[in-house]
């Protein structure tokens, strides 16, 4: 039996190594799909980005301010853990500062892969008025040549967190 993804080093983690066939790891929203198209007009344009590619030498989206009061943020986090300072961390903190910055006033869109079941649920317990989307199976760009991804199989949930 194989060890679960949540166990493994980063390095090890499905998400960081590849897709196995060309080894691309590190995608890029695809603005151009309706669904972004969608978000951009309805949100940007975005202020900050505390997970831009390339990444700038030194820069940390965990730990910087993303942006003054009133900024609008769009967050597409690594999809599994990544090690910063020392401690293996993943989407939990990427929510807590998501969570942090919009109550600093910010309003923040951020998406991750979740279970098509959940955002049904979402949905029902919490009607129309839901600041939860469903995106679909996003299929991201890859950094390396900019073609397009298969999808991660599981459908991306947008969070919208409106600054206070």
């Amino acid at each position: 039996m194989s060890e679960h993804q949540s166990q493994l080093a980063p390095a090890a983690n499905k998400f960081h190594v590849g897709n196995g066939e060309d080894g691309l790891h590190y995608w890029l929203t695809p603005w151009s799909s309706p669904e972004f198209v969608a978000l951009a007009a309805e949100f940007g344009p975005f202020d900050f980005d505390p997970c831009p590619y390339p990444l700038p030498e030194g820069f940390d989206g965990l730990t910087c301010d993303w942006g003054p009061v009133g900024a609008k943020v769009y967050c597409n986090p690594p999809f599994g853990s990544i090690m910063h300072e020392g401690k293996k961390k993943g989407p939990t903190a990427w929510v807590r500062k998501a969570i942090e910055e919009s109550r600093k006033g910010k309003t923040v869109v951020l998406v991750y892969p979740v279970d098509k079941w959940v955002l049904m649920l979402l949905k029902e317990i919490l009607g129309d008025h839901a600041e939860v989307r469903n995106l679909g199976d996003v299929r991201w760009l890859a950094t390396e040549d900019g073609s397009i991804g298969k999808g991660t199989g599981r459908h991306i949930a947008c969070f919208i967190l409106r600054g206070n």
